[in-house]
């Protein structure tokens, strides 16, 4: 009878796998409560670290929003600063020209004054004395070399303030243009999102870079610059009046000397004059008519520049127009009245200089007068010859005291003191 055959092998018991099955399924019972707890821990991280970054975006934005007002704030100031400093630059420019003019004025007196000491000087026999006109001749030069001296210092005082000027903005120019550059670069900053195309990693982003500063040595070194600009434009404020101050005492004193030569040579001249009354009526007449065309002449060229200026402004604002695009570039009411203006202009301006002409032409006839007038007065007599040369001579101080006085309302009243004065004495 044949045997069942018996594979060989590990034999469980039933418990065995009973238990097996137990611990199978407490296996997978805690795995999943494990991954459950995973789960709801990244769920947690996920919320937790999006709302920090959230948050921490926003604050970054409002931080490059008040830096971007402090920095913009700091601009304006600056830029203000920069426009006044501009001003300040171009006043004492003129007022330093002034002072130039007014020194180049007092080389014509210094000349007429020892031209006449020259002419006096062929005087002969009992005619050579020391008459009250030699005296005031020599006090004279003495004045206009003190004010030449006070001129030319203060000349050199306004140059170098207006180093200091151009130095102080200098350093505000670069100042300025520093915050718009940061300007530019924190609003390209804030405008950055997470669909710019533009962001990526960076090496070591959060170094700090060489040259970096503080927050208070930022606002310090603003402030410096617009306190040192302020500085030396109060300085230069007073240094223009000083300036203004020293040209109109210099002019009233040149001109009171001026006026008591000129009284004691016009008090000689009639000490021996007698039949030459009516030449010199028709002489004063006829400076006072040259003085009168001058004026109109300075108003003439001076309404010249005035549309000449008007004319630019024109010419500039139609060709800015022709760079409009595409169909704003229409021949609107503004571009027709422009075109009009310009036409307008350029006609007055050639009006002007014809009248500008004209009065050249009659200006130069009157000089020409007038030089008949004086020829006319050295041949009545040999014995006023000199005296009447000096008067000639001392007739062109009337024209640089009228050009070279400077346009302030301060020593206005000064400007007409020459012409008035010689008539006061005629």
């Amino acid at each position: 009878m044949a045997s069942l055959s018996v594979k060989p092998g590990q034999r469980f018991t039933v418990p065995d796998w009973q238990n097996n099955s137990h611990r199978i399924s407490a296996d997978a019972e805690h795995q999943r409560s494990a991954s459950h707890q995973i789960r709801q821990e990244a769920r947690a991280l996920r919320n937790d670290t999006g709302n920090q970054a959230r948050w921490d975006e926003c604050d970054s934005r409002t931080r490059l929003n008040d830096r971007i007002t402090s920095v913009d704030r700091w601009r304006e100031v600056l830029a203000k600063c920069l426009t006044d400093i501009d001003l300040e630059i171009d006043a004492l420019t003129k007022v330093k020209e002034a002072a130039e003019n007014a020194l180049q004025a007092k080389n014509l007196c210094l000349d007429v004054a020892i031209e006449c000491l020259t002419f006096r000087e062929s005087r002969r026999d009992i005619d050579v004395v020391r008459d009250p006109v030699e005296e005031e001749l020599l006090r004279e030069v003495k004045v206009i070399e003190r004010t030449k001296k006070e001129l030319q210092q203060r000349v050199d005082e306004a140059f170098k303030q207006l180093c200091r000027l151009k130095e102080a903005r200098q350093q505000l120019s670069c100042d300025h243009r520093h915050k718009v550059e940061a300007l530019e670069l924190d609003q390209q900053c804030l405008s950055l999102n997470v669909t710019s195309g533009n962001i990526s990693f960076k090496v070591d982003p959060t170094r700090i870079p060489n040259g970096t500063t503080v927050l208070c040595e930022w606002e310090e070194n603003s402030q410096c610059n617009k306190d040192r600009a302020e500085a030396e434009m109060k300085a230069s404020i007073e240094l223009r009046g000083a300036i203004m101050l020293t040209i109109a005492q210099t002019n009233n004193e040149l001109d009171a000397q001026r006026i008591a030569t000129e009284f004691a040579l016009r008090k000689r001249i009639r000490d021996m004059e007698g039949a030459l009354n009516e030449l010199k009526w028709q002489e004063q007449t006829t400076l006072e008519e040259i003085a009168e065309m001058e004026e109109d002449i300075r108003q003439l060229e001076e309404h010249l520049r005035k549309r000449t200026l008007d004319l630019k402004v024109a010419h500039t604002r139609l060709e800015t127009r022709t760079y409009r695009p595409h169909v704003e570039l229409c021949r609107d009411q503004a571009q027709c009245g422009l075109t009009g203006e310009v036409q307008q202009l350029e006609a007055a301006i050639r009006a002007l200089q014809q009248k500008r002409t004209e009065s050249q032409n009659a200006l130069d006839a009157l000089y020409r007068q007038l030089h008949r007038i004086q020829t006319d007065i050295g041949y009545k007599t040999n014995s006023l010859q000199l005296d009447n040369k000096c008067m000639d001579t001392r007739r062109k101080l009337v024209i640089p005291v009228e050009k070279f006085d400077p346009e302030v309302d301060a020593v206005n009243w000064t400007r007409n003191l020459p012409r008035n004065s010689q008539l006061e004495l005629a």
